[in-house]
């Protein structure tokens, strides 16, 4: 029986990239050692270390005058990390409130500096603000959004443009799923957990002019300055999660890049929407134009059938689809490693539930 995987993250892994990692786990290059167990210092760590960054700036274009951190802390970390780095004593920042994640950084960010928000999808966080709503507060640090929720299913399709401010993003659970225009944000972090790797790593993407800002008293593992002047190597990184987010980047590359896993990506968030929306049974609240193509949120039409649906899914091989806990409900994750064979397989049981289950 298949196994396919629908966790929010930590999130499944690309067969090919596990396979690998399982072939070098005792010899790395020949070395006959680990990859866990060599100096990140070494030649041979830098090496990875190099060609994991380069393949994520060919992956994303990213222009030559933007740093990439290889940073540890994971993005919640990052919720007081942006304001540490971006937004001096005393300043205002901008944050879009469209759910769970972004209103944890708007708390996070309230203890460093005076947060306006810029818009609030509130009640039940079932779309996102339209993008001639959102209020720009004069002379801001900067404006904060999340491009896609993960919890609620809802996302972006648009990117804001908050002129003369830089535009920061989390883009932990959209990472990679599509091409994206980096030129256009000043900030860019995502956990690796969903799309880019094992948990352990954020990925930073800062234009170098929002360098060398950081308050006084912000750690120095965490002063952006001071990591990129290191290569992300200011401390020991999380050297086994960057050794699988550069397998992760070569495979995406030999499966034809961010275009193609983009199209793959909305074929298969066409296919549950469409068995959704063909339901009487099935239902996702999410207004059409915000559904999240990573994240497909979904109810029953009674919540006591909730326990029968998950535990007859796992038995058939689909793991992980209960909702989070506030929010309830079933959720199915599309990341990058999900393949089309997955979907069609939570369709055609989705499917034989209703009949069984009218």
């Amino acid at each position: 029986m298949s196994v396919f995987n629908f966790s929010p993250g930590p999130a499944a892994l690309p067969a090919e990239v596990m396979e690998q990692a399982r072939a070098e786990f005792l010899d790395w290059d020949g070395s006959g050692m680990s990859v866990m167990e060599v100096s990140h210092r070494g030649k041979a760590f830098i090496r990875v270390a190099a060609e994991a960054e380069a393949d994520l700036r060919e992956l994303l274009a990213i222009p030559r005058n933007y740093k990439v951190l290889f940073m540890q802390g994971g993005a919640s970390a990052q919720f007081a990390v942006i304001p540490m780095n971006l937004a001096p004593p005393g300043a205002t920042v901008d944050y879009v409130d469209t759910g769970h994640w972004s209103r944890k950084a708007i708390v996070e960010a309230r203890r460093y500096c005076r947060v306006e928000v810029a818009a609030d999808a509130g009640g039940d966080y079932s779309t996102v603000p339209a993008a001639d709503t959102l209020r720009h507060t004069p002379g801001a640090a900067y404006l904060h959004y999340t491009p896609n929720e993960t919890i609620g299913g809802v996302e972006f399709s648009y990117v804001p443009h908050p002129a003369g401010v830089p535009l920061v993003a989390d883009m932990s659970s959209s990472i990679l799923a599509r091409p994206i225009d980096v030129a256009k944000f000043g900030l860019i972090y995502a956990g690796a957990q969903k799309n880019i790797g094992p948990a352990g790593l954020v990925i930073v993407i800062v234009r170098e002019d929002l360098l060398g800002s950081a308050r006084a008293d912000t750690p120095a593992v965490f002063d952006y300055a001071r990591v990129a002047a290191e290569d992300s190597m200011l401390n020991t990184p999380p050297t086994f999660s960057w050794y699988m987010a550069g397998l992760v980047f070569k495979w995406l590359k030999r499966n034809g890049g961010l275009a193609v896993q983009g199209e793959r990506n909305r074929r298969k968030a066409e296919l549950i929407y469409g068995a959704i929306d063909a339901s009487d049974y099935f239902r996702n609240a999410v207004a059409l134009d915000a559904r999240s193509t990573m994240n497909v949120v979904f109810s029953l039409p009674d919540a006591r059938l909730d326990a029968a649906f998950l535990a007859e899914a796992d038995a058939a091989g689909l793991k992980n689809l209960k909702g989070h806990r506030v929010r309830g409900g079933m959720r199915a994750s599309l990341y990058n490693s999900m393949p089309l064979a997955g979907v069609e397989a939570l369709v055609a049981f989705m499917r034989d539930f209703q009949r069984r289950h009218p």
